[in-house]
């Protein structure tokens, strides 16, 4: 076990703490902060993004910029309650690149995502989830395992090893990237049933 994890984490208070600290991958340098994840320590829904943007960088809160107003409306939509929801990222530092004074979203890449799986495994452990709703193809691979298709997966139920209930969705960040506005709100419709449909889904 790694030694962040030593001793075993017990506390969502705990876990934000040994974040803070983490320095498993070279994100760290560069972000103003980790980004833990945040909500009930019983929330029946997880939803886990890719990681925080800059928006959430500086304030320490997942899902506060343009792609968090989305969700926020999308869960609104389908009856899920935020207040209600642990939301978090696959990966807890945000990853960018100057572009003047601009700091510009860069993916995580695949070792980055490994680093931080420790930080997704405790949140799983003391949240114990009924539903992982997986935001995007970072958010997939780290809570599968593996890469997934989103297209492909669509309303597609997988289980982890315990039982929980996965479903792959796209990320809310596509939608700010459709620039047509009738597509988009099509489009948006489409994210907020499929947020609908996984939430009937769990157990």
């Amino acid at each position: 076990m790694d030694a962040e994890l030593r001793p075993p984490i017990r506390s969502l208070g705990r876990l934000a703490e040994a974040e803070e600290h983490c320095t498993r991958c070279p994100l760290y340098a560069d972000a103003t902060q980790a980004v833990p994840g945040e909500g009930p320590r019983r929330a029946r829904i997880m939803v886990v993004g890719e990681q925080p943007g800059d928006q959430e960088d500086r304030a320490g809160h997942p899902f506060v910029g343009p792609a968090g107003r989305l969700l926020d409306q999308a869960l609104e939509n389908a009856g899920i309650d935020r207040g209600e929801t642990f939301v978090t990222n696959a990966v807890k530092h945000f990853k960018h690149e100057m572009r003047g004074k601009r700091r510009l979203h860069k993916r995580p890449n695949a070792y980055e995502v490994e680093r931080c799986h420790k930080w997704f495994e405790a949140e799983l452990a003391l949240v114990k989830p009924a539903l992982i709703v997986a935001l995007g193809a970072t958010a997939a691979r780290s809570v599968l395992g593996r890469p997934v298709p989103i297209g492909k997966s669509r309303r597609k139920r997988f289980e982890l090893a315990g039982g929980t209930a996965v479903f792959v969705i796209q990320h809310p960040s596509a939608l700010l990237r459709i620039r047509d506005s009738a597509d988009r709100r099509t489009q948006f419709r489409r994210f907020s049933a499929d947020l609908r449909h996984a939430a009937s889904q769990a157990g």
